[in-house]
């Protein structure tokens, strides 16, 4: 069985190697256009193409227009049985109906919950206790084709974005390998997402989150704002302006901390410190101990360090 793997992403390269290891033929690769990247803006290649040079001898197919028809060409002479889609881009149907086997997407939910970009996140935002992973053949919607097979994975209270996110990817590189071994022997036995029962009120959404979506709500309990913090880091990272004495503001970016649960009636986002060792903020519901963060201009720290390199009155300040 002839295999064409799409990918971008690190979370796609552990699915890439598992195929490796298990023998399957990778015919091509198909990755993102390099791109420039950080404040040098120098040109990157993706985490996929990186690794598909390093351990393949294939072609690496880089579209800007995945309708161009020289692209589409191109694909279709390789003669691929299969297609396999992991963190890539919506396919339009002139792609995903090319080969014969059809084409799966591995998924970062339990589907239909959490269709859409950001599955990691939103189920770490919402305080979840499980999730895992789906393989399902792709249709003319998103996230919504019938389902192959699905893996169950544990959310611990100590897990972030970034832990989760690499549960999944070996969690996922199991499923993807079972998947095609299940295709290639005609054993696939797709079920359709509409079996689950799951009434449109119920279903719980992952859309993209962008920069706005990122800012924290000191207001609400500190479950939800724990349960935010973790859920965006490392990556986008949940932000707060700190307002200092002189009324100038900075942006903080959060990335992990411990909640407190002591009664107050303090004004949500003050600051209690000894200036020192830690610096506890105060939610609609108990305080955050912030434990790691960073400040525009500066790297990641943990509130030790800031607090030691702070020049104004932390206790006069206050998140907003």
């Amino acid at each position: 069985m002839r295999i064409i793997y799409m990918g971008t992403p690190e979370f796609a390269t552990a699915p890439l190697l598992a195929l490796i290891n298990a023998g399957f033929d990778i015919s091509a690769v198909i990755t993102a256009p390099d791109k420039p990247a950080g404040r040098g803006r120098k040109i990157q290649q993706s985490a996929v193409k990186q690794f598909t040079l390093a351990h393949l001898e294939c072609p690496v197919l880089q579209p800007e227009n995945l309708k161009d028809p020289h692209f589409v060409e191109s694909l279709r002479a390789l003669n691929a049985d299969l297609f396999i889609i992991v963190a890539f881009r919506m396919l339009p149907e002139v792609i995903w109906s090319v080969p014969r086997l059809g084409t799966f997407n591995l998924h970062a939910s339990l589907l239909p919950q959490y269709r859409g970009a950001a599955p990691i996140n939103h189920v770490l935002i919402n305080g979840e206790n499980e999730t895992g992973v789906t393989t399902f053949l792709i249709d003319d919607k998103i996230d919504t084709g019938k389902i192959l097979f699905q893996e169950k994975v544990i959310i611990n209270s100590s897990d972030d974005a970034g832990s989760l996110h690499d549960k999944l990817m070996e969690s996922g590189a199991r499923l993807v390998v079972q998947t095609a071994k299940s295709i290639n022997s005609g054993s696939a036995d797709p079920v359709s997402q509409e079996s689950f029962s799951l009434p449109e009120n119920q279903l719980k959404k992952a859309p993209k989150i962008f920069k706005e979506d990122c800012r924290i709500d000191w207001s609400q309990s500190i479950d939800t704002v724990n349960n935010f913090i973790r859920g965006l880091s490392p990556f986008p990272t949940a932000f707060s302006e700190l307002q200092l004495t002189n009324n100038q503001q900075i942006i903080c970016k959060i990335f992990k901390g411990n909640m407190i649960r002591e009664k107050h009636d303090l004004t949500p986002g003050t600051i209690k410190s000894d200036k020192k060792t830690f610096m506890h903020v105060a939610t609609g519901e108990g305080f955050y101990g912030i434990t790691s963060l960073q400040i525009a201009g500066k790297k990641r720290m943990s509130v030790e360090d800031f607090l030691h390199g702070f020049q104004d009155d932390i206790e006069n300040c206050l998140f907003i």
